[in-house]
C-alpha cells in the first residue's frame, strides 16, 4: 500500500548536449557537480531539469547543463571547480563537497548547493534566511536525523540488538551525524559498532567486521558515496540478514528495510528552480536556504518478510509509504 504516489522520471546516460560553439556562447551554462558518480542519480538529474523547466529553462533549448563528477576522488574537486571558474559558467550547482570547493574557488559565480547537513555549521552560508554573498541552496537535513533513525531501527525488534553504523568520513556532514548517533545510543544504552567506508574495499572490510562482531542491524549514514553504493550495501546486508535503515527512500526501493528522511528528488527540483531564478536575474544571497517541512518514513514489507520479522503496527501506521 502507498499513501502517496511518486512519479520518477528516467533518463539515459547523463551527457552534455552536443552543440555548436556559436550556440554554446549564446546560452547560459549551468554546471552540475557532484563528488560521486552521476550514474546512480538519473532521477535527481531529471528532478533538477524539472525545476529548471518550471523557470522556463529547457536543457538544449535555452540553457546548457554541463555535468561533472569527481568519481569519489574528493582531492580532484578543487581543480574540477577551478576549470569551471576559468570558463566562467553562469551557475554552479553541487552537493556539499562540490559546493564547498566552489565556494573556496569563487566569490562571484552563483553557487546553489544541495546538502543533507547544516549549511550554517558547514560554512556555506552566514544565515538561512539571508545567505548573503554568492551562495544559497537546499538542505534536506539527511545528516541531522541520525538519532531518529536509530530510534526507529530499535523499534523493529522486541529484544536488544547490536547495531552497526556505517559512515563515510569523506562526507563533510559525517561528524555531526556521528556525534548525534553516539549521544542517542549512550542515552538508551545501545551498543554500536561504528565503521567508516570511503571505497568499495572499505565496504567489504566493514561487512567482514560486522559479521565478526555479530551485529543484528545496520544503520547507514548519509552522504553521496554511500548513497551511490546503496545497492551494494543493501545486497551485502541481505546476505547477512541484517535489519537496515537508510536516509534515502531510494535504498528501500533497492531492497532495504526502512528509510527516514526527506525527499532528495524534491531537493534537486528546488535546486533547479533556484538555478533558473538566478539566471532570471535574482541574486543568490537574497534567496533563503530552502528547508524541508516533511519527513517521510518508508518501510519495505517484502524485506521484512524475507528477514522473518513483523513490523510493529504503530510503526506501520506512522509510515508515509509502505512497499509490499
Amino acid at each position: 500500500m502507498r499513501r502517496r504516489e511518486f512519479v520518477a522520471g528516467t533518463i539515459g546516460a547523463v551527457a552534455c548536449p552536443l552543440m555548436a560553439r556559436a550556440q554554446r556562447s549564446a546560452m547560459p551554462v549551468i554546471a552540475l557537480v557532484r563528488s560521486s558518480s552521476l550514474l546512480q542519480f538519473d532521477h535527481l538529474v531529471t528532478a533538477f531539469r524539472q525545476g529548471l523547466k518550471e523557470m522556463n529553462f529547457v536543457e538544449g533549448l535555452n540553457v546548457i547543463v554541463e555535468y561533472r563528477s569527481a568519481e569519489d576522488r574528493h582531492e580532484q574537486l578543487p581543480e574540477l571547480v577551478a576549470d569551471l571558474v576559468r570558463r566562467r559558467v553562469d551557475v554552479i550547482v553541487g552537493n556539499i563537497a562540490a559546493a564547498l570547493a566552489a565556494k573556496a574557488a569563487t566569490s562571484t559565480i552563483p553557487i546553489v548547493f544541495t546538502t543533507g547537513g547544516d549549511p550554517l555549521k558547514e560554512g556555506l552560508v552566514v544565515s538561512l534566511n539571508h545567505p548573503g554573498a554568492n551562495v544559497t541552496g537546499v538542505t534536506f537535513f539527511g545528516a541531522v536525523l541520525g538519532a531518529k533513525r536509530l530510534e526507529l531501527l530499535r523499534q523493529l525488534s522486541p529484544k536488544p540488538m547490536k547495531i552497526a553504523v556505517l559512515f563515510s568520513s569523506n562526507n563533510p556532514s559525517t561528524e555531526a551525524e556521528r556525534r548525534e548517533v553516539e549521544a542517542a545510543a549512550f542515552t538508551v544504552g545501545q551498543q554500536l559498532v561504528i565503521l567508516d567506508a570511503n571505497t568499495d574495499s572499505d565496504i567489504d572490510a566493514a561487512f567482514t567486521t560486522i559479521v565478526q562482531r555479530r551485529a543484528d542491524a545496520l544503520l547507514v549514514g548519509p552522504g553521496a558515496f554511500l548513497n551511490s553504493r546503496r545497492q551494494r550495501v543493501v545486497s551485502l546486508a541481505a546476505q547477512h540478514a541484517l535489519l537496515t535503515s537508510f536516509a534515502w527512500r531510494e535504498a528501500v526501493l533497492a531492497g532495504a528495510l526502512m528509510s527516514y528522511g526527506t525527499s532528495q528528488t524534491d531537493a534537486f527540483r528546488q535546486a533547479g528552480v533556484y538555478a533558473g531564478r538566478i539566471l532570471n536575474g535574482e541574486k543568490p544571497g537574497d534567496l533563503p536556504v530552502l528547508q524541508p517541512t516533511k519527513f517521510e518514513l518508508v518501510i519495505n514489507l517484502k524485506a521484512a518478510k524475507t528477514l522473518g520479522i513483523e513490523i510493529p503496527l504503530a510503526l506501520l501506521r506512522s509510515a508515509e509509504e509502505v512497499i509490499e
